[in-house]
């Protein structure tokens, strides 16, 4: 056994991470339709007027305001056709003359206002209005939107329906965005067995990488997972050299201190150990490290200790290597339900479920996935608080 000799506070941990992250240069162009949620790389400016025309912006007649000379009523005037979406008057409209417009269509060449269809009555083609009319009424004018030469998206603004939309009314069809980070992912353990495959004697189920890559594709990463590895030198070092052409490497199980924990030797060996060993309750043997142009995060073998530092640790360093703008999880709080007794030397995230409106303590143990599974967030017990009593108010951070 290697025990710790030394842990280091949370919040020094993720700056130390963080600090260490710089979002990837690498771009790509995608298609709209694929957009959403990308990063965008480089401001797009507009090559056209949106809308291009002016455009009714009420079904109705277009006329010439002039031909209503102030006056609240006016007609009868000739209507002397109709113009859909989609369709061009050919000719000017004259004096005396409107004609018959919907919401949407290229305002006619001499029009200068709309009057909706309700403030009319209409006598075979004669055409009396109910209304007063001003220039510009019921018209929605060319370059209103967007501008030629308008950012329609800037650089580093994460994608949205809207946002693509607005991509889409200035005629583009694919935008140039930050590459996603690519992240391997391991399962170490000579126990560990692929789920679906019978189990011998000793051997348990797959699970963290299972749960990483959900939260790698949630945060905007490309889950790339590699197959568990024994626990040996050269297994350990062979398939480090494979992960070693991603973004991210994440190992899970193998960073704590027994005799088969070798992940702090290979990596040691092969790269710059920025820390090992977080002052955290669950997922103390935690380390992150630079290998070559790539990071790494060894993570706990014990799944909820694994997925409670992916929410806390991960997640971040992900969301800063894709471009993405920090994770704000919703909080609520709630009174505690029962009494916790809390480890004082490590700040604890403690799970809990929402019964009743108040905060039920769901933590188990560092090796029960359920753990998490039956939980709807986790609350923060600080390094020198021993325990939490019931009806205390709490800030529950929501999964």
């Amino acid at each position: 056994m290697r025990p710790f000799t030394s842990t280091i506070p949370f919040a020094d941990a993720l700056k130390l991470a963080l600090t260490a992250t710089a979002p990837l240069s690498r771009t790509e162009h995608v298609d709209l339709r694929s957009a959403d949620g990308r990063v965008v790389a480089h401001d797009v400016v507009s090559p056209l007027d949106v809308p291009p025309f002016d455009r009714a912006a009420m079904d109705g007649y277009a006329v010439r305001s002039q031909d209503f000379a102030g006056a609240a009523t006016a007609g009868p005037l000739r209507c002397v056709g109709r113009v859909f979406t989609g369709e061009v008057l050919e000719r000017a409209l004259e004096s005396g003359e409107c004609i018959e417009i919907a919401t949407g269509a290229p305002i006619p060449s001499g029009a200068d206002a709309v009057i909706m269809v309700e403030d009319t009555d209409r006598r075979d083609a004669l055409i009396t209005f109910r209304a007063p009319v001003k220039p510009g009424q019921n018209i929605g004018r060319r370059a209103a939107d967007i501008r030629i030469g308008d950012v329609v998206v800037s650089r580093g603004q994460v994608l949205t329906p809207s946002r693509i939309g607005a991509l889409a009314a200035t005629g583009h069809t694919s935008v140039e965005v930050l590459a996603k980070p690519s992240v391997a992912i391991l399962s170490t353990g000579n126990e560990v067995v692929e789920p679906g495959q019978p189990l011998a004697p000793g051997q348990i189920y797959d699970i963290n990488r299972f749960t990483l890559e959900s939260v790698v594709r949630r945060h905007g990463g490309t889950a790339v997972p590699l197959p568990a590895t024994g626990d040996s030198i050269d297994e350990l070092k062979s398939m480090l050299d494979t992960a070693s052409a991603h973004d991210l490497i994440v190992f899970s199980g193998g960073s704590s201190v027994g005799e088969r924990d070798l992940v702090r030797d290979v990596i040691t060996a092969r790269g710059q150990m920025l820390f090992h060993g977080i002052a955290v309750k669950p997922g103390k043997p935690t380390a992150f490290a630079r290998i070559g142009a790539s990071l790494f995060l060894g993570m706990p073998g014990n799944p909820t200790s694994c997925l409670s530092n992916a929410y806390i640790l991960l997640v971040p360093i992900l969301r800063k290597l894709a471009g993405l703008p920090a994770w704000e999880p919703r909080t609520i709080t709630v009174p505690l339900a029962r009494r916790i007794v809390s480890t004082t030397d490590r700040h604890q995230f403690y799970t809990v479920r929402l019964v009743d409106g108040r905060a039920e303590p769901a933590f188990k143990g560092s090796g029960d996935i359920t753990s998490m599974a039956n939980a709807d967030g986790y609350m923060e017990i600080p390094a020198a608080t021993s325990s939490v009593e019931a009806g205390t108010m709490v800030t529950v951070t929501l999964f």
